[in-house]
């Protein structure tokens, strides 16, 4: 199976959550599985990334407490082993099952697993193989 990637579009990410301790043990499991490193504190920010910042776990700004519910931050995998992974890693870190590993039949190639963050973020990783 061969690997089809793409460029992104976004420069960061950042998520709220009001057990930082909780958070950043879920991101190191589950982010880790991807090789995503923390690459360590900014501040109160925990920052994620390959080289450089992109993922931003934060205590929200306003005070009040963090929501996402009807979003989803895609995570890119290279393999579907990094995806299984993925979710094996974030359910044993404290994360809740929002979909297993597996092929999704909404777009061709596309294998995917879904997590909810200990704060209730949804979160999932992606790759795509050819068929």
């Amino acid at each position: 199976m061969a690997v089809i990637s793409g460029d992104g579009v976004f420069s960061h990410m950042m998520i709220g959550a009001s057990d930082m301790p909780t958070s950043v043990a879920f991101y190191d499991a589950a982010l880790g599985a991807l090789g995503v490193k923390n690459l360590g504190p900014f501040g109160d920010w925990i920052l994620y990334g390959e080289d450089k910042p992109a993922f931003i776990v934060a205590r929200p700004g306003n005070g009040e407490a963090p929501s996402s519910n009807g979003v989803t931050i895609g995570f890119a995998a290279a393999t579907t082993a990094e995806v299984d992974a993925f979710h094996a890693a974030g359910v044993a870190a404290g994360g809740t099952d929002e979909g297993a590993a597996g092929p999704r039949g909404h777009l061709p190639g596309a294998y995917a697993a879904y997590l909810r963050d200990p704060a209730g973020n949804k979160i999932c990783a992606y790759t795509f193989i050819e068929a």
